[in-house]
């Protein structure tokens, strides 16, 4: 779903981190995370600490809709999964610029999917 809601890019530019909701795949229930972000362009980068074994992760598989608050303004939207090695590689290197590499190795253990939120 396109946003062009100018108060949620503004805050995601202001923000380190965000919060999505997903759908639990068994409960049903919405179920948020704090999580990291990569913010290029017109595309917002997310990467699973665990990788294809992080609930949140499962659960947007199941239920390929998320909700997006950064700080106080929110948006849903349709995220692509990624699983190509390469595109998956890049989007690890954009983490490692912004937050740096020792944090990003201190966090996240496995990469091998990525989401890929588009912002237009």
């Amino acid at each position: 779903m396109p946003v062009r809601n100018n108060a949620f890019q503004d805050r995601l530019a202001r923000s380190r981190e965000i919060t999505i909701s997903v759908v639990g795949r068994k409960s049903g229930r919405s179920i948020s995370n704090p999580v990291w972000f990569v913010w290029e362009e017109h595309n917002l980068y997310l990467l699973p600490v665990r990788g294809s074994d992080t609930q949140w992760y499962k659960n947007a598989l199941k239920n390929p809709s998320i909700r997006i608050d950064a700080g106080g303004a929110e948006a849903e939207f349709k995220p692509t999964l990624v699983t190509d090695r390469k595109q998956v590689a890049s989007i690890v290197e954009k983490f490692r610029a912004k937050y740096g590499a020792g944090d990003v190795k201190k966090y996240y253990s496995k990469f091998d999917v990525a989401l890929v939120v588009p912002m237009r």
